[in-house]
């Protein structure tokens, strides 16, 4: 349908069959895009946050802790440590390394579920019944 009623805007400069193929890979593009936002939709009352014990961290040992910073990818080790650590700001962070200030942000994100996810992994008898949302919460 698209060809035919924009047959008026074709130029006898380019092909045919470049100009149709033009617009049916673009209406295939744009059909992808309008539906994509809500294949992977979910309510926020359906969706499920993973529940951790506010005091979790004060029932390990600091060595235990520092041994599963150690087991993050460097990337993800170094922004945590220069944030949680050193107390440098994601700004600050950025400059230092020399990457985007939104890249400081996602590594520290990902570092605290990657903790959080080992946490519950290796020390499950730390958690109690009364959990939370609150951990290294920043």
């Amino acid at each position: 349908m698209k060809v035919f009623q924009n047959i008026h805007r074709y130029e006898n400069i380019q092909s045919f069959k470049a100009w149709f193929r033009t617009i049916l890979v673009n209406t295939c593009i744009n059909y992808y895009h309008k539906r994509e936002k809500n294949l992977y939709s979910l309510e926020v009352e359906h969706a499920t946050m993973p529940v951790y014990d506010e005091n979790v961290i004060d029932k390990m040992a600091a060595e235990d802790i520092l041994a599963l910073v150690q087991k993050l990818p460097t990337s993800y080790r170094t922004v945590f440590m220069m944030h949680v650590v050193d107390g440098y700001n994601h700004r600050e962070i950025a400059e230092m390394l020399g990457i985007n200030e939104g890249t400081s942000r996602s590594n520290f994100m990902k570092a605290r579920l990657k903790l959080q996810e080992m946490i519950k992994t290796y020390y499950p008898h730390l958690f109690s019944v009364g959990l939370t949302n609150n951990f290294y919460e920043n």
